[in-house]
């Protein structure tokens, strides 16, 4: 009886987990070092692939941190959530978003805590990828709030306001809390989310 032939890998999958790992090893990096410390080279060591393969996947360091955000911060999972939440009610979806929010900042704790104390540090370019991702996050949850004026459902502001008032509520509840080294998440959590919550919907349905 032969043996059965496994699949073999082709050349777009073994691409696909190659930038993966470069990926996870910016990630990481970048994370404990910084933007400035985290060098190509060892980014290409961690991930286990030369120097040269790194670039052949990125044209530039920046790019791959560009990639980095745009792959392991909020963004992503906020546009994941958009379908779903579009069919929820108004208070529920803000809940989901503020877990999902507050969860992603404390998973990425260390890259963004050693990105502030490094951020007058960076150059333009750097800061425009930062600055490009953060606008990206307001545009996202602007247009969730913009389609909902538009249905009545809200009162008439400005939906990017509205945005960064959102979540501005929790990155600094978020920030007020690594700065008094209290750790992750505490037991009164939830409540604060649904007060902060309360608060918003209050202050902008219709």
């Amino acid at each position: 009886m032969k043996a059965e032939k496994l699949p073999k890998v082709g050349r777009g999958e073994k691409a696909g987990a190659t930038r993966r790992r470069l990926l996870e090893a910016g990630l990481k990096l970048i994370s404990a070092r910084g933007y400035l410390g985290a060098t190509t080279k060892d980014i290409a060591k961690k991930a286990g692939v030369a120097e040269l393969t790194l670039f052949r996947h990125f044209s530039s360091k920046d790019q791959l941190f560009q990639e980095v955000i745009n792959s392991y911060t909020f963004l992503p999972a906020l546009k994941g959530l958009m379908p779903g939440i579009k069919e929820l009610e108004y208070r529920e979806a803000l809940l989901l978003i503020a877990e999902k929010f507050l969860g992603r900042l404390y998973e990425r704790r260390d890259l963004i805590r050693i990105m502030h104390s490094e951020m007058h540090l960076y150059p333009a370019s750097v800061k425009g990828i930062y600055h490009n991702f953060i606008g990206g996050v307001y545009k996202t949850l602007a247009t969730y709030f913009k389609d909902l004026q538009d249905s009545g459902v809200l009162r008439d502001f400005d939906p990017e306001y509205g945005a960064r008032a959102f979540l501005g509520m929790f990155f600094s509840y978020f920030t007020v809390r690594e700065l008094l080294r209290k750790g992750a998440k505490s037991s009164d959590e939830k409540k604060v989310i649904s007060e902060f919550v309360d608060i918003f919907v209050r202050g902008t349905a219709a």
